[in-house]
């Protein structure tokens, strides 16, 4: 069926059976995404069936529940309960928890504070920040010296996690602005003097081969701050070369500054794209 084309309500049909299958019902995904996966994979299979079983593994990738999850509901509980306690020292523990919970995060934990210090030594401190398909990295906040007034905008495609993030950032005294937005769909309009985009690049690339370049032109950012790990999930093979790689192709041709941080899983790519940038 390659080329074939697909009417708006068979469209309509395969996002439905997606979003509301036992594997995705909780998540309540967008449509936008699952509309992409959907038309960019049809023309590329001669039926239907394997298109859809393309969709499906290029959504596991995305979702990635091979990262870790938590207990969304249960968390709700013990932050609503900590938060009407005024009990922030309870609150860094559950956040510490929830940090556990997800191996990009988890792997970080150890140098917390420190690598939000490296970066904004560079960055200096951001008073508008993008955490582009965040995850749960908003519940670092506590350790990132940021002030409460910070505009943190998050985006993430798992609307269970928005909603505790922004439940989270609520009762830490800062804006809710965690949003359920596909990024790579509808990228970012606000203007920021930092966008973290964490562990994510890599996995971009697996969904849509070259989507970083005109993502990461999109952006109205100071600095785009793209981590990548530095070794695969089980800490036996190096992927720096492989990722200074993908940066390299990404940014190839175009006029920006590139500044190296390394961690011991994970190297940052502290990126100064050039243009004018104003807050007005």
């Amino acid at each position: 069926m390659a080329g074939a084309d697909i009417d708006k309500d068979e469209l309509n049909r395969f996002i439905t059976e997606i979003r509301d299958s036992r594997k995705y019902h909780a998540l309540n995904l967008p449509d936008s995404t699952l509309r992409n996966l959907i038309e960019q994979e049809l023309p590329r299979y001669k039926t239907r069936t394997l298109a859809l079983q393309a969709v499906r593994k290029k959504l596991h990738n995305l979702v990635a529940p091979y990262l870790g999850d938590p207990d969304y509901d249960e968390v709700n509980m013990s932050l609503e309960q900590a938060f009407t306690q005024g009990d922030h020292d309870k609150v860094k523990v559950i956040c510490n928890e929830l940090l556990q919970t997800h191996a990009s995060t988890l792997e970080r934990l150890p140098i917390l504070t420190e690598f939000y210090s490296r970066l904004f030594s560079i960055t200096g401190k951001p008073e508008v920040i993008l955490d582009l398909a965040c995850g749960l990295n908003p519940f670092a906040i506590p350790w990132m010296g940021l002030e409460k007034t910070v505009q943190y905008h998050a985006y993430d495609i798992h609307l269970p996690r928005v909603q505790l993030i922004n439940q989270f950032m609520q009762g830490w005294g800062m804006a809710p602005l965690a949003e359920q937005k596909d990024i790579l769909v509808e990228p970012p309009e606000i203007k920021a003097d930092v966008a973290f985009f964490f562990k994510e690049a890599h996995r971009f690339e697996q969904r849509q081969h070259g989507c970083n370049r005109a993502f990461w032109q999109q952006l109205q950012v100071r600095w785009l701050l793209v981590s990548l790990p530095s070794e695969n999930l089980t800490g036996q093979h190096s992927l720096v070369d492989r990722q200074r790689r993908l940066v390299a192709n990404t940014l190839q041709g175009l006029d920006w500054k590139v500044e190296e941080v390394t961690f011991p899983t994970e190297i940052v790519f502290c990126i100064q794209p050039q243009w004018e940038y104003s807050n007005g």
